[in-house]
């Protein structure tokens, strides 16, 4: 049920959430003082683990934990999410003496995290803290600690979890990054993690898999008139066809645009020969290319299509830039 008796002051909710922004703007700014030799270490920790990256934590802390063994996980680096509730209760037996443990708390004196860092010492397990205090409990059970500066919470009573978690997080995926740097984590790397949904799509898809071929691949000889070039663009439905030698292998290229300015400086252009007309040398794409890589190119040439060929020059399809707005990410 709505109450229509609350108003609502537009205004008065504008300014708190450019308040919230803006705090927390300048908190995560402030994590730059965070990027120290300790960050370092915890990269060299990490890089050198033959096991995964545990990340643990509680509350608001735990959520980010979550995001950052995910981002982690993806990005090349093996991670996974521990409750630390739950590690007191069985949870720490997924722990090996192989991993390094990523320990989150801002206040850096959680009870339940605080817990199970000398249990995990003991083992000989290495730990990374990442707290707001460097003489916090956390800090000083941690191998290598990460210290976050002292913030103001986005929250006008300075209590909920906001600007802190935004820091948490900001450095948690600046640690990804790096140790996708170091690990030349390259775009192959990343699409066998990412197969599905729109990014699996995005690097995975090929030229071959989007491009017009067979009948609908608008190819004509060189030795064919404009005309020709026309009837066949017709049916084919596109705005360009490739131009070939008796090899089959691309020799030039022929759109609309260049019909359109032929013909404003020659009225007899239907009957010559589309060789006098097309673009010679023109940008072409492989069949072996990524559809992304396809995308930079039409983007970056400003062109609307290109013919498609293969290892051995030959033409073997044409892509339209509407084929590829999907794929365009820059």
């Amino acid at each position: 049920m709505v109450d229509e008796s609350v108003n609502v002051d537009a205004q008065e909710v504008k300014n708190a959430a450019l308040a919230a922004i803006r705090t927390e703007v300048q908190s995560l700014a402030a994590c730059e003082a965070a990027i120290d030799q300790a960050f370092v270490q915890a990269v060299e920790v990490i890089v050198r683990c033959r096991g995964r990256v545990v990340v643990v934590g509680i509350g608001k802390s735990g959520i980010i934990g979550r995001k950052i063994a995910a981002t982690l996980a993806s990005t090349g680096t093996p991670a996974m999410f521990v409750h630390a509730t739950e590690a007191l209760h069985g949870d720490l037996g997924m722990v090996t003496e192989r991993d390094v443990i990523f320990a989150l708390s801002y206040s850096g004196h959680s009870d339940e995290l605080n817990k199970i860092l000398p249990m995990l010492r003991q083992r000989g397990v290495t730990i990374i803290g990442m707290s707001g205090n460097a003489q916090s409990e956390l800090a000083q059970k941690s191998g290598v600690h990460i210290t976050l500066p002292q913030m103001r919470e986005a929250c006008p009573y300075n209590l909920a979890p906001t600007s802190s978690t935004t820091a948490m997080l900001g450095v948690g995926d600046a640690l990804a990054i790096s140790l996708m740097k170091i690990k030349k984590f390259e775009q192959n790397d990343f699409a066998q993690f990412h197969p599905g949904g729109m990014l699996g799509k995005l690097l995975t898809c090929g030229v071959v898999d989007i491009m017009q071929s067979g009948e609908r691949n608008p190819v004509v000889d060189i030795n064919a008139t404009v005309e020709d070039a026309l009837l066949v663009m017709t049916k084919t439905r596109s705005g360009a066809t490739s131009v070939v030698n008796s090899n089959g292998t691309l020799v030039g290229f022929f759109t609309d645009g260049d019909l359109r300015r032929s013909l404003q400086k020659d009225s007899a252009l239907l009957q010559k020969c589309v060789a006098d007309v097309m673009t010679k040398n023109p940008t072409a794409l492989t069949d072996s290319m990524k559809a992304v890589e396809a995308a930079k190119i039409i983007s970056r040439q400003h062109i609307d299509n290109a013919p498609v060929v293969d290892a051995n020059g030959k033409v073997v399809g044409i892509v339209d830039e509407g084929n590829l707005i999907p794929f365009i990410t820059t």
